[in-house]
């Protein structure tokens, strides 16, 4: 195991009925702007359960950020954070409002172009405080200091990260994401399940706990995805979905651990060019990065075959297994694993390849081997 230091300052208020912890959990004489997306929290009931706790306080709102929050749109609501003089931001919604608001809250203090913060790596030296009320599980943003926007004007699709944007405070009522639509939960799971990912299939350094963990996590997925396309309003459900994607990406698993993360940047560009869903683009991928690499990770292939999937034979049989086992668990989901089943055409490839070379996206993996010839491999493997 390698070493690390591992801090997560983010309150977690779980349960049902916890959006009224907002009264306790709210500064006390803060002026609060409340972000939102398309209406659904309205639609579902979770915007007047926010209101109510908010009563008596000053407060104002700004809804109509985009999945795949838009730089533009975030833009505009610093501009109004700033003119309201703002001084604690609450998200309410998915990983994308999130997102977004943590952008707002660096932008806010940010001398120059707020682009730069994702697009130069700008170091972010302050920030507005903010917390979250999740309705979406999948990102884990509600508990990490990252965030990916979307710059509509040049299909760009960046992330940042800073410790000054951890929300302070995130509550989670499975009830809320009674609601969501197929898509989205199957989205949210394979989400969750790729970050999981990400931090596990790399290469052994004997972290034994990081691993079991992320196996219990992988298992509960798989046991409770399904179930929750079944039966979305089932709580025990809900709630072990909720909590194991917030689990997926809220450091646990990734300290004293190699990383990857090929999957993800690969699948932004996917996103910036053709508009699908991020979970979508994350199906696609890793599959075929994990058949591409299989012999760099070779030991946790085989270790996720059998742990995960429980299955036997040869050693490349269960890699081959165990491949085969997640891309059905995706499809089973709903969310199909090649290009090709969303219209997206190989020859699209070398411009999603440009694309990671212009954002320098050159050395990817756990390795940093994975080249844009390797990229363009792995999207030929996915067409």
């Amino acid at each position: 195991m390698n070493n690390f230091i591992f801090s997560n300052p983010t309150k977690i208020a779980f349960g049902e009925g916890q959006i009224q912890e907002l009264k306790n959990l709210l500064p006390k004489n803060a002026r609060v702007l409340l972000t939102y997306g398309g209406g659904s929290i309205i639609k579902n009931g979770v915007y007047d359960q926010v209101v109510s706790a908010l009563q008596g306080r000053t407060w104002f709102e700004f809804g109509g950020i985009q999945p795949n929050p838009h730089y533009e749109t975030l833009m505009q609501a610093t501009e109004l954070a700033k003119e309201r003089e703002v001084d604690f931001l609450l998200a309410v919604g998915g990983g994308s409002v999130v997102d977004g608001t943590k952008l707002i809250a660096a932008a806010m203090h940010f001398e120059g172009d707020p682009w730069d913060i994702l697009a130069k790596n700008a170091p972010v030296h302050r920030a507005t405080p903010l917390g979250c009320v999740l309705t979406l599980p999948a990102t884990g943003t509600e508990s990490n200091g990252n965030a990916v926007i979307t710059k509509e004007a040049t299909k760009e699709k960046l992330g940042f990260g800073s410790p000054l944007v951890y929300p302070q405070f995130a509550i989670l009522d499975p009830t809320t994401t009674y609601s969501l639509p197929p898509r989205q939960i199957a989205n949210g799971v394979v989400d969750a399940f790729v970050h999981i990912m990400e931090q596990y299939m790399t290469y052994p350094v004997n972290a034994k706990v990081q691993d079991r963990i992320a196996e219990g996590l992988l298992l509960t997925l798989i046991e409770e995805g399904p179930k929750a396309l079944e039966n979305p309003r089932d709580y025990g459900v809900r709630a072990n979905v909720m909590w194991a994607a917030t689990l997926a990406l809220n450091g646990l698993i990734g300290v004293g651990v190699p990383q990857d993360w090929a999957t993800h940047m690969i699948g932004h560009e996917l996103t910036a060019m053709h508009g699908l869903d991020h979970a979508q683009t994350l199906a696609i991928v890793l599959p075929a990065v994990m058949q591409h690499k299989r012999a760099q990770k070779r030991e946790k292939l085989i270790q996720y075959g059998k742990r995960v999937w429980n299955l036997q034979g040869s050693d490349d049989a269960i890699i081959d297994g165990a491949i085969a086992a997640t891309k059905q668990f995706f499809e089973s989901m709903g969310n199909p694993t090649t290009l090709s089943s969303y219209g997206v055409p190989r020859e699209s490839i070398p411009k999603l390849v440009n694309m990671l070379v212009k954002h320098n996206y050159v050395a990817l993996g756990e390795h940093g081997d994975i080249t844009p010839e390797d990229s363009r491999k792995i999207l030929e493997l996915a067409a």
